[in-house]
């Protein structure tokens, strides 16, 4: 039994390892291979590759690519989907930075 510490245990709860090859990544998600070269090629995510050269998928790239497929199916082209999902992306962290400036200027605040 592997060890609590072990490499291979912490893998399990990690979001950006890269666990899932094209093809099971394409059936988690209901999607051809097709769309996650697709958006792989629009950059919005970037597949780690095996050793031989295969696309590997981490659960937070199949959440990505999840998301960009949601606006295709609204209609949207892959390359605009792609990109709204880029800029979802950056507002949340614009977001999430700004709470914690405020959080931290009213600490000081309170510190005064």
């Amino acid at each position: 039994m592997p060890a609590e510490n072990d490499p291979v245990t912490d893998n399990l709860d990690d979001d950006d390892y890269p666990a899932y090859t094209m093809g099971r990544a394409a059936d988690v998600l209901g999607i051809t291979p097709a769309f996650l070269r697709a958006v792989g090629e629009a950059e919005l995510i970037t597949p780690l590759r095996s050793e031989g050269g295969h696309r590997r998928y981490s659960r937070r790239q199949l959440r990505v690519a999840a998301r960009a497929r949601e606006l295709v199916d609204q209609g949207t082209p892959v390359e605009a989907a792609c990109r709204i999902v880029s800029l979802e992306d950056q507002l949340e962290d614009a977001l999430r930075l700004n709470e914690e400036m405020r959080k931290m200027l009213a600490e000081r605040g309170a510190n005064i």
